[in-house]
């Protein structure tokens, strides 16, 4: 299985942005459904084996199943709907305990410390920062978890959860790329094995 962490240090929390700024008035929204459509998405097709967990201001976590999610159309403003639809139910979470809005999507009252301590067991911890090491020098693991941030750097606080997990930071590219771009250099990664088999 792959998964996909994304913080979203600056999102919205509840349901009230407009889908006609994203990248301004709904804290780079934008991003977070582009990462969501990169993620899931494939040309015709989803990807069953991915799991995308958004992270949203430290305070919930959105996580998207591609083996059983509907209605996710290729196109930022469909995929922001979809996370605001979602954020509808924020009252309903009791302590960390999910609840799914809709089919493929669990909405849990939790931060980016708890979502790691759920899937720390879950794969390879690799945490993808422009310094960290080439993933061409990397083995591709079998299951993994990618953890990345929006258009802000890793916190403190983030990074202090990230070395609890243990595993070091790779990088994709020598340039610094968007979010978005970052996850599908690394899915094709996974997909080539290593970038050896195409």
């Amino acid at each position: 299985m792959r998964h996909f962490v994304v913080l979203g240090h600056d999102a919205p929390t509840g349901a009230d942005f407009a889908l006609d700024n994203l990248p301004g008035g709904a804290g780079r929204l934008d991003l977070l459904a582009r990462s969501l459509i990169a993620a899931l998405l494939l040309s015709h097709d989803i990807r069953e084996d991915t799991k995308l967990h958004l992270v949203l201001a430290d305070e919930f976590t959105l996580t998207f199943a591609g083996a059983s999610l509907r209605s996710l159309h290729p196109d930022e403003r469909s995929a922001a709907a979809l996370i605001r639809s979602a954020l509808e139910h924020g009252e309903e979470p009791v302590g960390r305990v999910a609840v799914e809005p809709s089919p493929g999507i669990a909405l849990r009252r939790a931060g980016f410390e708890h979502t790691m301590e759920r899937l720390v067991d879950q794969g390879t911890v690799l945490p993808l920062q422009p310094d960290g090491r080439p993933v061409v020098n990397v083995e591709p693991p079998r299951d993994s978890v990618f953890v990345l941030s929006d258009h802000r750097d890793f916190t403190e606080q983030d990074r202090e959860v990230l070395s609890t997990a243990g595993d070091e930071a790779v990088s994709v590219s020598p340039r610094a790329l968007h979010t978005d771009q970052a996850i599908t250099v690394a899915h094709n990664w996974l997909d080539t094995e290593g970038f050896t088999r195409y």
